[in-house]
């Protein structure tokens, strides 16, 4: 099994550098033979920006053991009232994070017999040569059945059965998620099975990474790509799986960091070449993103 905190860590680009001292609660055990089931419960990081999120990875039987790693993250904000006052004292988030695991052994048993002629029983009969990450957004079916797993009346054998059930659902609508390529119909915005704005959304994605240093609005991405706002920004999420700004924002911190690690470049001159009007504003940002500034990076 792959750490879940490392996994959130290099897909949904956020720190966890001081998460361990604010776990707690943690439970790990085997459902059966081939799946594992992790959850941790701990006070959501200051840092923060993310709400909640899915990782689906696979690693094909080539390269070790082969496994199918379901990581999801929710956050929930707690409110605490005081008797007598109407304001609300925010408390810190708590955040949920399940993992369920399941190994090739167990998964082979789906795969449809002979030869496979499509994308889903190539990867559940692990001839799926290469590995991937995909990050999924949560959907309500995927929601229940996270919550079902947490707060059941099952115990011990029963237990086992009902959460491997649940957790044979959640593979199933995170397949039907992250495998676009067999479903035309899978987008919630109707409009993006034209593929035409498909193509639209790619090319938006194409020209934030071109201006990487010279920041576009969304008004002139969406005429540059001769889209309407509202799409564009509702398609591009749905694609991408993220918004603009939360796109174009890794992409820079991404490359502030490669330019800071390195090329050898200092603050100001990645600060210049991002397009920051101010040194602050881009430190900021940068610690924002990874957790640390751009200066503690210089002296890694």
């Amino acid at each position: 099994m792959i750490e879940p905190l490392q996994v959130f860590s290099d897909t949904c680009q956020v720190n966890f550098h001081d998460v361990d001292r604010k776990m707690i609660q943690t439970t790990t055990y085997s459902i059966t033979k081939g799946i594992q089931y992790v959850h941790c419960q701990f006070q959501q990081p200051s840092h923060w920006d993310i709400d909640k999120k899915g990782v689906v990875m696979y690693q094909p039987a080539n390269l070790d053991q082969g496994f199918i790693q379901l990581t999801y993250i929710l956050t929930e904000t707690a409110l605490e009232h005081k008797p007598g006052k109407a304001s609300k004292k925010s408390t810190p988030k708590m955040v949920e994070m399940t993992t369920i695991v399941f190994d090739s052994d167990y998964l082979e048993q789906f795969a449809a017999s002979g030869v496979p002629d499509n994308t889903t029983d190539k990867i559940l009969s692990f001839q799926q040569k290469e590995s991937f990450t995909t990050v999924i957004q949560l959907c309500q079916k995927t929601q229940l059945a996270l919550d079902s797993m947490r707060d059941h009346p099952y115990a011990h054998s029963l237990r086992n059965m009902f959460i491997q059930s649940q957790a044979q659902m959640l593979l199933l609508y995170a397949l039907e998620d992250c495998l676009l390529d067999e479903k035309e119909e899978h987008f919630v915005c109707k409009f993006l099975v034209n593929e035409i704005d498909q193509v639209k959304i790619a090319q938006a994605k194409e020209l934030l990474i071109q201006r990487i240093g010279n920041p576009i609005t969304i008004k002139e991405l969406s005429r540059k790509v001769a889209m309407n706002e509202c799409y564009l920004k509702k398609g591009f999420k749905e694609i991408v799986g993220s918004t603009i700004f939360e796109f174009y924002q890794s992409k820079r911190m991404e490359y502030a960091t490669m330019m800071l690690r390195e090329k050898g470049l200092n603050v100001t001159e990645v600060s210049d070449l991002l397009g920051y009007s101010s040194i602050s504003h881009f430190s900021t940002a940068f610690k924002k993103y990874t957790g640390i500034k751009p200066c503690e990076l210089l002296f890694r």
